[in-house]
């Protein structure tokens, strides 16, 4: 197969780049279709890297760079140049992590024959435990949200009813289902199944999951679906049937990141004094509670769409919290 120059890569700065870079990254964007922040999180990466690399060890063109020729030493004065520019653990490690990928792909791609990340350990730091909502917390959230009237009145009313319904649905899908920001935005009506009660979630690297879509939930979609159609029916162009995103603007537009982010923390403030009101603290709560109620690590991670047990092991801290407090009040000897 011969190689495309990368297209990402500005003309004057090819010879200056190692190639295998270029590669790698159409790879993530092209074949495991990574998002772009994620992409632009491994061009920095290894750009980094390279420009450390490159004056260690003494290299005027990187295009005759050999990954072979790094040894673990390198590795290590490389970790402990971002330590002394005042990074802190969780960051190395993550910049640790896109070395670590990008060695494997060209072991994987036959340019080098053993990686040496292999034998470079990732630098351990405390894992912080994500904000969460208490369940008090998460019933007076969806108390405080006003319900509309299905109502054929003044545009100023439909408009009233169509942000209020949409607002309450995306919340409690977000709840109900644990779902991240980018997966809540496009999430297509085709994806909502109510007579199974699931949604089709396409996360990361467009992995799919079914999720169990909770009775509330599926209630607030159906009241939002008719307001929905009302609204657009009389007030804009065509049908809401023609819009295949289920939560959209006022315009018909697919929702964007910034107005989650709005409605998630108009909602949140009253109820909760977290510093982070964002739609992750759902998602947060979402797997606390499920782990609280009982469920399986297992289950509660692949709902989540995560691909390591190790990943949703943060939150069993509030389960043994729990456990705990539950032994002291029941223990004759605790």
């Amino acid at each position: 197969m011969t190689h495309q120059p990368p297209e990402h890569q500005p003309q004057g700065a090819r010879s200056e780049c190692y190639p295998e870079i270029g590669r790698f990254l159409d790879y993530l964007k092209h074949e495991k279709n990574v998002s772009s922040h994620t992409l632009t999180a491994y061009r920095h990466d290894l750009d980094q890297f390279s420009r450390f690399i490159a004056g260690h060890l003494d290299i005027a063109d990187m295009r005759n760079f050999a990954p072979a020729d790094v040894s673990v030493v390198d590795i290590r004065l490389y970790m402990g140049s971002l330590l002394k520019k005042g990074l802190q653990p969780k960051s190395i490690a993550r910049k640790l992590a896109s070395l670590k990928s990008f060695y494997r792909y060209l072991l994987h791609t036959g340019v080098i024959g053993s990686s040496v990340l292999s034998y470079v350990s990732t630098p351990k730091y405390p894992r912080n435990v994500p904000g969460f909502l208490t369940e008090q917390q998460t019933e007076q959230l969806f108390e405080i949200i006003p319900h509309s009237a299905l109502s054929s009145g003044s545009a100023q009313e439909l408009e009233t009813s169509f942000v209020l319904e949409r607002d309450r649905s995306l919340l409690e899908v977000l709840y109900s289902c644990g779902l991240r920001i980018s997966e809540i935005i496009g999430l297509e009506l085709q994806d909502v199944s109510f007579e199974s009660g699931s949604v089709k979630i396409t996360g990361k690297g467009s992995k799919q999951r079914i999720v169990p879509l909770g009775s509330c939930a599926a209630e607030a979609l159906k009241k939002y679906f008719e307001v929905r159609r009302n609204f657009f029916r009389i007030f804009s162009k065509g049908d809401a049937g023609a819009l295949k995103h289920v939560f959209v603007t006022k315009k018909g537009k697919k929702i964007y990141p910034m107005l989650v982010q709005r409605i998630t923390k108009k909602y949140l403030t009253p109820v909760t004094e977290q510093k982070e009101r964002n739609p992750h603290i759902l998602r947060h709560s979402f797997a606390t509670h499920m782990l609280n109620s009982g469920a399986d690590l297992k289950s509660v991670s692949e709902m989540l769409g995560h691909s390591s047990l190790s990943t949703t092991e943060i939150y069993t801290h509030v389960t043994f919290n729990r456990l705990r407090e539950v032994y002291r009040k029941a223990h004759p000897k605790a």
